[in-house]
């Protein structure tokens, strides 16, 4: 559909262009996800014969830079590639918060009594005689013949895009002594790959973004022009009832402040749809954490598997894949290995192809390294956190890929930036979505 956006590949050439004759792409090709960056700016009429490109070395910083950084969102090893890509199409969606026969638990069984206290049909305590069994000829929507009406109960939640953006310049004097006495040529190149490196390196923290930085007494105050960082989405009431007041001050009474808001909605329940399956031991003081066993791996699995979801990827520290590895080699047991191919769609495995990244696995799931996860505890010596994610319902929507602009001196137009130099800029649009929030889990508070 021609002028429509309906998936990332389809963002990607509205931003950067369309293959057309001259397709071929040596950044993203390898992923399949476009045909290629158009610049045909070697050739002297381009666009004269009906054929829309890019026609000048001003252009082509705009289209090839930011497709650049945007190749490193998706293609390296770190938390960020690791999460699949969509188009920012709407900024809700909808998700269950309870059966149509009541329960919002992992369980059919949580929630549901059978000594006649139950709230009938419907009802989060409903009984295990209430779940579908009629009488016989019974009548419809009569409550008694266990045919009353009823419904799942839905939730809505919002996003809103965040602008993520790094400006830089530079003057024309260094520019020009930059070809003379440092040796190092064109100071621009130099520039725009450090500050896309940065760009990039940006965003990946933003979604390790410890939990205890959205606390009230401790909050940033631009912390929510941020991407909301994983460790916001992969919480429960519980563990932020225990941070608050255990790793940052108390400051309220319950996790309806800062922390506990997400989407539009608040984690104000015992047992909420908003709760993630999170493994932080009895508390957060001091004397809490507790000894990393391969048990709290597999309790996890299993536990997210029960709740229905399915973990694609462990992202944790490089400390923690140490300790994994230590555990397994005193059982004379081993990590195995996998290849992987980082790519808008999130992590894909591959077979066959001489490309792609060998990560270790557990229970054949990837252990991705994250140099900046973060390490949750009251105590002074903690291993790195794990997420356990499952990126079938976790996503970020993309409203603009990252795109590089530049103007000033060196283009002829000073006047515009308003300094004898030139202004440069990076720019993403974009925040993270959730839509099923008991598929993720998390362990913390290790040693």
């Amino acid at each position: 559909m021609t002028g429509y956006i309906n998936t990332i590949r389809d963002l990607e050439l509205e931003t950067y262009g369309y293959g057309g004759a001259f397709g071929g792409n040596d950044i993203l090709k390898q992923a399949g996800v476009t045909q290629g960056i158009f610049t045909p700016h070697d050739i002297a009429d381009a666009g004269a014969s009906g054929v829309t490109g890019i026609s000048n070395t001003t252009g082509l910083y705009n289209v090839l830079y930011g497709q650049k950084v945007w190749s490193m969102l998706n293609r390296e090893v770190n938390a960020l590639s690791m999460i699949s890509k969509r188009p920012y199409s709407s900024s809700g969606w909808r998700v269950l918060k309870s059966r149509p026969f009541g329960g919002s638990g992992n369980t059919l069984a949580e929630g549901l009594q059978r000594d006649g206290s139950g709230g009938g049909i419907g009802a989060d305590d409903a009984q295990f005689d209430e779940i579908g069994g009629v009488a016989e000829n019974a009548g419809l929507s009569t409550a008694a013949d266990g045919l009353g009406s009823m419904a799942p109960t839905y939730a809505q939640l919002f996003m809103s895009p965040k602008t993520i953006a790094h400006q830089f310049d530079f003057s024309e004097l260094a520019m020009e002594m930059a070809k003379i006495d440092d040796g190092i040529g064109d100071i621009r190149a130099q520039l725009r790959e450090d500050m896309g490196i940065a760009h990039a390196e940006a965003q990946n923290m933003m979604l390790l973004t410890p939990l205890e930085n959205y606390g009230e007494s401790s909050a940033l105050s631009n912390i929510e022009r941020n991407y909301t960082s994983l460790n916001k989405i992969v919480t429960s009431r519980a563990e932020l009832l225990a941070i608050d007041g255990g790793v940052i001050a108390s400051d309220a009474t319950s996790a309806s402040n800062n922390l506990g808001k997400i989407f539009g909605e608040e984690r104000h329940t015992a047992a909420s749809f908003l709760d993630s399956e999170v493994d932080f031991g009895s508390g957060y003081a001091s004397g809490d954490v507790r000894a990393f066993t391969l048990t709290l791996l597999n309790n996890m699995i299993r536990n997210l598997r029960i709740a229905g979801g399915s973990p694609k990827v462990i992202l944790t520290g490089y400390d923690t894949i140490q300790a994994i590895a230590d555990l397994l080699q005193s059982q004379e047991r081993f990590m195995d290995r996998k290849e992987i191919v980082p790519t808008v769609n999130g992590v894909r495995g591959v077979k066959g192809q001489e490309v792609g990244f060998r990560v270790a696995t557990y229970y054949d799931i990837p252990l991705i390294p994250c140099k900046d996860m973060a390490s949750t505890g009251g105590a002074s010596t903690k291993l790195s956190d794990l997420l356990f994610l499952d990126t079938d319902h976790l996503w970020l929507s993309v409203m603009r890929p990252t795109q590089y602009f530049e103007d000033g001196i060196s283009n002829g137009n000073p006047f515009g930036v308003g300094r004898l130099g030139n202004q440069a800029l990076y720019r993403t649009i974009g925040e993270m979505g959730c839509s099923f929030f008991k598929g993720q889990g998390k362990i913390t508070n290790i040693q």
